[in-house]
């Protein structure tokens, strides 16, 4: 997988920077789920919405069960470089 930064992304999200790896074997965009939980919420901890609001689907009810057995289906953990410069294990979508 490569990766890259896709200028469409970050022009929507006025110039905010969202991580991707492009697999060229399906064709397909990984996007970082903390940077887009960054990016539409402004908020301050992105790291702990994530599990917080995957919490918060879980004990919603069984219609929102359903929708969150299928995001956890498309949920890839790839590596993405971190703001340290590391590689490090990200909650990914496509």
């Amino acid at each position: 997988m490569e990766s890259n930064k896709l200028d469409t992304i970050s022009n929507l999200f006025e110039g905010k920077e969202i991580r991707s790896i492009w697999d060229s074997t399906k064709e397909d965009y990984y996007f970082s789920v903390v940077d887009v939980i960054s990016a539409l919420t402004d908020s301050n901890k992105p790291r702990k919405y994530w599990p917080v609001l995957k919490l918060r689907l879980k004990k919603e009810g069984s219609e929102l069960i359903t929708k969150c057995s299928q995001l956890y289906e498309n949920i890839v953990q790839l590596k993405m470089r971190a703001k340290d410069g590391k590689l490090r294990q990200t909650d990914t979508l496509i």
